[in-house]
């Protein structure tokens, strides 16, 4: 059965990425593998997740360049499912992360968008 294993995320920077994702969203850092020439292989991962893993891949050309931040295209990008809702938000907030809105209670849950380091969309979400 096929499952999705990694989803490669454009960063400026490998270690600027990995403080944001292992501090403000407490993410843990699966893997940080020298390729040479300055290429990482980078996975991070929420703490406790078994699945799918963000590949932070440094954006080398400039359309590469042009594309981080903005790989949503505008919308919400990744959704980010919690069980600890008011401590995450408290945590990623002390960590200086920047929130477009108030949370909100809808009836799937809790929810608030943030913004990832380079601006990108995410929902942080603790489904009812």
């Amino acid at each position: 059965m096929p499952s999705l294993g990694a989803i490669a995320f454009l960063v400026h920077d490998y270690d600027e990425a990995i403080a944001f994702f292992t501090r403000a969203l407490d993410f843990h850092l699966i893997e940080d593998t020298d390729m040479g020439d300055g290429k990482r292989w980078v996975t991070v991962a929420p703490r406790g997740s078994d699945g799918t893993r963000l590949l932070l891949a440094r954006a080398v050309t400039d359309e590469q360049r042009a594309q981080v931040g903005h790989q949503g295209g505008g919308r919400v990008f990744l959704f980010l499912n919690t069980d600890d809702f008011s401590g995450d938000y408290a945590r990623m907030r002390e960590h200086g992360v920047r929130f477009r809105e108030e949370p909100r209670h809808e009836s799937y849950g809790s929810v608030v968008v943030f913004d990832d380091l380079y601006g990108n969309g995410w929902d942080l979400i603790q489904p009812t």
